[in-house]
């Protein structure tokens, strides 16, 4: 069949990745998808994703969690995107591309962004089942498949992504190896005493390296498959699985079948406009182009910006790429690794600045010229200044570059603000954003915070590694711009919550009079405080209860007053005035005896029940003097609460885990009900959410908790920071295969940590991103105990253990508590008429009153058939 171009001009895109997918924004960014159509043509059976982060599929990220693109976007600009339709042939002088189904497509404009292939040595076996490539979803997919059934796998290939294919067969319960045939890992990142403090780390991890050797032979068993290789040392490594990641090769056979130029080594030959040098009505972008200053590049932020240029081309606006920043930042099997600039000091003359730690995996080089111009560097375990480091690059830093490698207290190093940095000095490579840019979105936008400064820039929505200067950068500019940026809790503390919870633990302070009298601001004090730092400070006494001596039950004296509704009644409060009850069912599992229980009750007191996203069964319509004859029933069969009301620990999901799934590998049942019985209780910023996972198919769902736990042949992996609400948020890998010991004691640390640093209601996963530091700071504290304080957190988690009370047991047995649980304090007996109910399939629903104005009622002919309205 063939597609005839109509009178509007036509752009086809060949190829649609990250990079394909940037320069459609681009187009639509200037309006040319309103006056072309544009036609893609895609080779793999999904649209693009985010190939950055491939390797964390084996975290738990399923495909749809990787793509990046939103088919709202492609609907609402008219993109014809076809996937799982290659382009195969171009016929330039009729202008036509023919798809792989037959459909042929006029262009005015083509555009090729077909990206680039693994390269596989031609070695004897390289074709042999249990092979494999590590480029798409799909060989990962073919990976994982095959790893259920091998025990040993090797990686060919000791870059970028060589080290992330041996840590996810290690993930996948393999004992993994790495072969590289340059004398180090990762050498064009590094350096060799970078490769070495890398190589220390990644050994110590339990995969074992082989460097400066070939692969000679892959060796196979009677049946085809892999047993081992051959090395070109003579050696021989036996292995079930083989993964080649030696590399990529520019994708350009298209072009060379339809003449357009490429480079000796390949790559589509293209001018500073990103249009080929053959044919002014062809374009090519990415990894299969040979850009002008005669390089391919391998980086998503030099192909964003060949996609910019190209687009800006087509639509007659001046731009050109002429070569990009190769700097990059990485974490490779949790190892922070970057270079940026002159890393390998090519440049004449120039000097080395080393700071070198082997036993704590340490590496950081700065190359600087004679003038004191920091030319370029290398930083491997801690690359936290890499922000500052690389927007420096090409000017003279205002200190020594001593000072900018040496760790804490080795020579007091410098901290250098976002106002050292000049207004030319690049924040995002990935979209070429400066610093003044970055300011005039806060002084002529009227950007206040991060997110609004992303959406006006792009800046740090690529790979992220400048988000924490970007936001030194916001508050700065505010600043400076006389804005006074008031950190305080509220109008009642000029402290923030976690200086309150300092001063609290430190002062063994236990009333909320006390510390705003002692502590609040001037015209706070003698006052009653507001509806912001009461429920923050009774959350803080509450959590740090058993350490201050102060009583951790929530309804006691004066922290009575502190609590919001939910937590003075010990229930959520529904929208007619009722009442929901949430009993604790530990990790999901329920005896008989217990649901029978639980019907019983909802039948007596005429509840409306539903089995809830948390594994546990919610009561509703409750009225408040039914609250604790409700609780005295569940709490006689075994039942506490749940506290669905609280800001604390909901619930820890659970499946089924090896008990039962033959999917399972350690019992994900047991973990859940021992970690929600831990931690039951524990008042926080915010809710706290669970679960863990038997196996890696993640049945539980808890990448998208708090805490979630996933379990691997060797014990136990640990996420944090996720979140699976309004801001959904993939929880990130803390640390992996854990004993059950090992578990409990980090995440212990984690959740200690967490109360006391995060803000007042502040999530996990938002507490996690607005760190300095972010995951890593975490990781050194509650992991690598960096600050010293692991003990104390310990300490404290102890203390709340040891001293947990069920807030519906102590309510129940104290008469003068239940004395608050009525609807009118003068008729306490009398039930609150405004609550009423009204049937709704088989159960009961809130009795509401309708807003009518303006609205015609359905008649009982506007019911569609088989409705359940009754």
């Amino acid at each position: 069949m063939t597609a005839t171009p109509a009178h509007t001009p036509t752009i086809v895109l060949v190829g649609h990745g990250m990079v394909g997918q940037r320069f459609l924004e681009a187009l639509a960014e200037r309006g040319l998808t309103g006056t072309h159509r544009v036609v893609v043509l895609c080779e793999e059976p999904r649209p693009a994703y985010d190939r950055v982060q491939l390797t964390s599929y084996f975290s738990g990220r399923t495909p749809e969690d990787l793509s990046m693109t939103d088919l709202a976007f492609i609907e609402e600009h008219g993109i014809e995107l076809r996937v799982g339709d290659p382009a195969d042939t171009v016929d330039r002088d009729a202008r036509t591309v023919t798809a792989r189904s037959g459909l042929v497509v006029g262009y005015d404009v083509l555009v090729l962004a077909t990206g680039s292939y693994p390269f596989v040595p031609p070695v004897p076996g390289k074709d042999a089942e249990g092979c494999f490539v590590y480029r798409t979803i799909e060989d990962l997919l073919a990976i994982e498949a095959y790893a259920k059934t091998a025990t040993t796998g090797a990686v060919v290939g000791g870059g970028l992504l060589g080290l992330e294919a041996a840590g996810a067969l290690k993930g996948l319960g393999l004992t993994s190896h790495i072969v590289e045939f340059a004398p180090r890992l990762m050498p064009v990142q590094v350096d060799d005493g970078g490769g070495a403090a890398l190589l220390r780390t990644i050994e110590g991890m339990g995969l074992s390296v082989h460097t400066g050797v070939g692969t000679q032979e892959i060796l196979t068993g009677a049946d085809g498959a892999v047993t081992g290789m051959r090395l070109s040392d003579g050696s021989e490594l036996a292995t079930d699985l083989v993964v080649f990641s030696a590399g990529v090769r520019p994708r350009d056979q298209l072009a060379r079948d339809c003449g357009l130029a490429v480079g000796e080594r390949g790559g589509i030959s293209v001018d500073e406009r990103c249009r080929t040098v053959t044919d002014e009505h062809v374009f090519a972008i990415g990894e299969c182009a040979l850009a002008a200053d005669g390089r391919v590049y391998g980086l998503v932020a030099p192909g964003y910006e060949q996609a910019e240029t190209a687009a800006a081309t087509i639509a007659a606006q001046e731009a050109s790429f002429t070569g990009a920043d190769l700097s990059t930042k990485l974490k490779l099997l949790g190892v922070d690794v970057a270079s940026f600039g002159d890393a390998h000091g090519t440049a004449e003359d120039c000097l080395d600045v080393v700071y070198s730690d082997s036993r704590a995996g340490l590496y950081k080089k700065l190359v600087v010229a004679r003038d004191g111009t920091l030319l370029g560097g290398i930083l491997v375990g801690d690359a936290e200044a890499y922000g500052t480091l690389r927007a420096f690059t090409g000017s003279v830093p205002p200190v020594s570059p001593e000072s900018l490698v040496l760790p804490a207290g080795a020579g007091a190093p410098a901290q250098l603000g976002p106002s050292a940095l000049p207004d030319d000095a690049v924040i995002c490579s990935c979209h070429n954003v400066t610093k003044g840019t970055v300011r005039g979105a806060v002084t002529d936008h009227a950007c206040t915070t991060v997110p609004e400064v992303k959406k006006c820039t792009k800046a740090g929505t690529g790979c992220g590694s400048c988000v924490k200067v970007l936001g030194q950068l916001v508050t700065a500019e505010l600043e400076a711009s006389g804005v006074e940026v008031d950190k305080g809790l509220c109008g009642c503390f000029a402290q923030t919550r976690e200086e309150l919870y300092e001063i609290v633990l430190a002062l063994r302070v236990t009333s909320f009079r006390e510390l705003l009298d002692g502590h609040g601001r001037e015209g706070a004090r003698g006052g009653d405080g507001c509806e912001v730092c009461k429920p923050a400070v009774g959350s803080i006494i509450a959590s740090l209860a058993p350490a201050i001596g102060a009583s951790g039950y929530v309804l006691e004296g004066e922290q009575a007053a502190l609590q919001d509704t939910n937590d003075h009644f010990l229930a959520n409060l529904q929208r007619n005035g009722s009442y929901s009850v949430v009993p604790r069912i530990p990790g999901g599992e329920i005896a008989p005896e217990k649901l029978i229980v639980i019907g019983e009750i909802a039948r007596d007191f005429g509840l409306y029940t539903k089995i809830t996203g948390g594994q546990r069964i919610d009561m509703f319509g409750a009225r408040v003097e039914q609250l604790p004859v409700i609780w005295a029933r569940l709490v006689d069969a075994g039942f506490e609460s749940g506290h669905a009301y609280g800001k604390s620990l909901r619930t820890v999901k659970s499946c089924v885990g090896q008990t039962w799934c033959r999917y399972g590998v350690q019992d994900s049942v047991r973990m859940a009900i021992d970690l929600e019985l831990r931690y039951r209780g524990l008042r926080s910023p915010h809710k706290l959410k669970s679960a863990v996972s038997g196996c890696a198919r993640e049945c539980a769902e808890a990448q998208s908790k708090d805490f979630g736990v996933i379990a691997t042949s060797n014990g136990w992996n640990l996420y944090v920071g996720g979140n699976g609400g309004a801001t959904p948020r993939h929880a990130d890998l803390l640390a992996q295969d854990l004993s059950d010991a090992e578990l409990v004691r980090l995440i212990d640390r984690f959740l200690m940590f967490y109360i006391r640093t995060a803000d007042k209601l502040e999530r996990t996963s938002t507490w996690l991103e607005r760190l300095p530091g972010g995951l890593d700071h975490v990781r050194d504290v509650v992991v690598h105990d960096s600050l010293g304080i692991c003990d104390e957190l310990e300490s404290l988690m102890r203390a709340h253990v040891s001293h947990y009370r069920d807030e519906w047991a102590e309510t129940v047995n104290d008469p003068e508590k239940l004395a608050r649980f009525v609807s009118f304090v003068n008729a306490p007996d009398t039930p609150d008429p405004v609550v009423g109910f009204v049937p709704e399939r088989d159960q009961m629903k809130p009795d509401l009153p309708l807003l009518s104005i303006g609205v015609r009622r359905p008649s009982e002919e506007d019911l569609l058939e088989g409705s359940t309205r009754r």
